[in-house]
């Protein structure tokens, strides 16, 4: 819907509306309506109600006119299926004060309280709108092939819900108070996570549709001339540890937040331990989808620690039967191969995967999953080490694409999320000042509406990649809780 204004004086004004459906393939039929058009297209069907006199022109509408001072031009445009009859058109006007009225009830009960409140507060109205009502499921981002690098190949589809957002949402959405959200995203989770554990994908569609097969539109441009434009994701296919831990981690933080189990999902979440108990050992193409050699990734088997880890503490809790002697040797094991193949002692840092010299800024990870504290030395150098190497202007990179085989060229920008995880391991480390300096410049970077895409591009001055990107809004409400715990903490203390 658009309402056009007129505060003072004439402005002269022009609508265009081309339609172009199924990734503009299709020049849809427009005839017109007694309050503006109908465009026919297949499947779909579009109504634009209007009082201003329209033109059609080439299956493209437009419309001149003049805006007034003190009048008020709407236009509302609708979709439904093609066969179907066309719905009634709300007013905008009407339909501007009831979604304003909506979002104002929903925000009210918003339980954060910390700095930063503002800004976690959009941030969770972003997860909001970018949550499927009907199943639950909270996707990445809402388009497709925005690129990580302008004019680059790094082009991906994101339409979908990964796993590795469930604990980051699900924690955002309960400590916010949230807990219909929380609850609808952990059912849409257990429904597609669950079940035979060898089938489980690092990411599904809104509805858990499983099959997103990637394919390329090539008589597209793309965005700034960067190709191809993908449709779906072939990292759906991929084989990725740490989406295990994922699961565990839904399991152990909505039951301990809701205090108690629900004990018909535990058989599923036993199942999926007892899974990776046979498959923690082997290379996998870690959190980042890349699309080189598989590797012993570090941060993947901190993640299979934690699938341990919240296991035992699951069992403990709340005496749920499962071999517990075992699964304890299990995560202690993966704990010591962790600290001594993935931890580079001359360097003083955890390292992307075993053996290697590579950085990788998801070992930030390790103190807020739990893995060592916050201060421990091995957790400072690793901080210091990423932000020396992979920081550019003080902003975080993934790793570093000239030394990664990813299996891509082009360079790409500097990830948000891994930026604010920054932010949360200093604050966590004790530099609270640090980061809080941090979290502020990164806060800098939005848009005027306070979003934020996948990264930031140094160089360009601008953000770059799919937008908005769920992941960059989790990590900053993860890092504003961090440091008002910091806080909280230093008040205590002093």
């Amino acid at each position: 819907m658009r309402i056009v204004e007129g505060l003072r004086g004439r402005v002269p004004m022009q609508m265009t509306l081309s339609l172009r459906p199924d990734y503009a393939s299709i020049v849809p039929w427009v005839e017109p309506a007694p309050d503006g058009v109908v465009a026919t297209a297949g499947p779909d069907a579009f109504r634009l109600s209007t009082g201003l006199p329209l033109e059609v022109v080439d299956g493209t509408v437009r419309a001149e006119f003049l805006a007034i001072e003190g009048a008020r031009e709407r236009l509302t445009l609708t979709w439904h299926l093609s066969y179907e009859e066309t719905p009634p058109v709300e007013d905008a006007d009407s339909a501007l004060a009831r979604t304003e009225a909506w979002w104002r009830e929903w925000s009210e009960r918003c339980a954060y309280r910390g700095p930063y409140r503002d800004e976690v507060l959009t941030s969770l109205i972003v997860l909001k709108a970018m949550t499927f009502e009907t199943t639950g499921a909270v996707i990445a981002a809402p388009t497709t092939s925005l690129p990580e690098d302008i004019g680059g190949e790094r082009n991906w589809d994101y339409r979908f819900c990964w796993l590795r957002d469930s604990v980051l949402a699900l924690e955002a959405l309960l400590m916010s108070g949230f807990t219909e959200e929380a609850l609808g995203f952990r059912d849409y989770l257990l429904r597609v996570g669950t079940g035979d554990p060898t089938k489980i994908q690092i990411m599904y569609g809104i509805s858990g549709e499983r099959r997103l097969t990637e394919f390329e539109l090539e008589e597209l441009p793309g965005y700034e001339g960067s190709k191809p434009v993908r449709i779906g994701n072939a990292a759906s296919e991929q084989f990725q540890l740490d989406v295990y831990g994922e699961v565990l981690g839904v399991a152990f933080f909505g039951t301990t937040v809701m205090g108690r189990i629900e004990e018909r999902f535990w058989p599923r979440w036993r199942t999926v331990v007892d899974h990776v108990e046979t498959i923690w050992r082997e290379p996998d193409d870690g959190i980042w989808e890349t699309r080189g050699p598989r590797r012993h990734f570090t941060h993947s088997k901190v993640m299979a620690w934690v699938v341990f880890d919240r296991a035992v503490r699951l069992c403990e809790q709340f005496g749920m039967e499962a071999p517990l002697d075992r699964w304890k040797r299990t995560r202690d094991e993966i704990h010591r191969e962790v600290c001594e193949q993935g931890y580079d002692r001359e360097r003083r840092t955890f390292t992307q995967y075993y053996g290697s010299k590579e950085l990788d800024a998801s070992v930030l990870t390790i103190p807020l999953v739990g893995f060592l504290p916050g201060t421990d030395e091995r957790v400072t150098g690793t901080i210091d080490a990423i932000s020396r190497d992979l920081g550019r202007d003080g902003f975080v990179s993934r790793y570093s694409t000239a030394d990664t085989d990813d299996g891509l060229s082009g360079d790409e920008g500097q990830f948000l999320a891994c930026s604010f995880w920054l932010v949360s391991a200093l604050a966590l480390n004790g530099r609270v000042e640090e980061a809080r300096a941090l979290f502020e410049r990164l806060l800098g970077l939005a848009n005027d509406l306070g979003l934020l895409a996948e990264e930031y591009d140094v160089k360009r001055q601008r953000q770059v990649g799919n937008f908005p990107q769920a992941f960059s809004h989790l990590t900053l409400i993860g890092a504003a809780t961090a440091i008002s715990a910091a806080d909280s903490a230093g008040q205590t203390a002093s």
